[in-house]
């Protein structure tokens, strides 16, 4: 009750902020039949984002540490792998990628045999994971390099392999470095899911486009969608700063 007094109490100050008839904040006014309809008919599109975002994420923060560790490597045919994926990918813009996942990988399928369809909710996740994960691979390199080499010196010297020092010794101590900005990304990537849709993904921004499109109320609608992601970006963030202090991430 306390979460829905807190995201409508914006919206009746914004219904009573004028009576001109250049206004039209009854189409989002919760005490009216209406307004309560259009609000319900938004909201039910966070579940997606979110879905999106978190699927997306998590197989970015997977990728990009596949990705980051021949960039830690001591030879350059190796580091090379993560230059060219790196540079490659974060040279391209979002929504060609988002169209080129969507439409061309499909066809590229095709000519391999495969039918493999590609609907708009993977075609998201597909994309933002992609793109997300060159600048995470980013943060891993510089989070495990912050580390000093005495601490995987003195692992070998107990006699831990290198993936055990990674996974023991480095890892978690660069996790606790990278966790911010990590969770920076994590933002990023919800407010670009807002891209799925234009390939008909039925998320916060398709929604609100589609509700602009019945009642011609573009100010009004657009207010909405940008408390509605304002509200899940603040979640986020208190959430970060809750996991900082539990893993220590947070000490001076």
């Amino acid at each position: 009750m306390k979460k829905i007094l807190t995201f409508t109490l914006p919206l009746l100050i914004l219904s009573g902020c004028s009576s001109s008839s250049i206004w039209g904040w009854y189409v989002i006014d919760p005490r009216t039949n209406t307004g309560w309809i259009n609000i319900k008919f938004l909201i039910s599109g966070m579940g997606d984002t979110i879905l999106i975002s978190v699927i997306a994420a998590t197989i970015s923060i997977i990728l990009g540490l596949l990705v980051a560790m021949p960039g830690l490597s001591n030879r350059w045919p190796i580091r090379m792998i993560n230059r060219v994926y790196v540079e490659f990918v974060r040279s391209i813009p979002l929504l060609p990628m988002l169209f080129w996942v969507f439409y061309g990988l499909p066809i590229i399928f095709q000519s391999m045999g495969l039918n493999v369809p590609i609907d708009p909710f993977w075609g998201a996740i597909i994309t933002l994971a992609i793109s997300d994960s060159a600048f995470t691979a980013e943060i891993y390199r510089a989070g495990i390099q912050s580390i000093p080499k005495g601490q995987s010196e003195a692992a070998q010297t107990i006699g831990l392999t290198y993936s055990q020092s990674m996974r023991y010794v480095i890892l978690p101590q660069a996790i606790r470095r990278i966790l911010p900005p990590l969770a920076n990304q994590f933002i990023y990537i919800v407010k670009m899911s807002a891209f799925a849709s234009v390939i008909g993904m039925q998320e916060l921004t398709r929604r609100a486009n589609e509700l602009v499109v019945t009642e011609y109320r573009p100010l009004e609608i657009y207010t909405l969608l940008i408390l509605e992601y304002l509200v899940l970006v603040l979640i986020i963030s208190a959430g970060v700063r809750w996991l900082e202090r539990r893993m220590g991430a947070d000490e001076r």
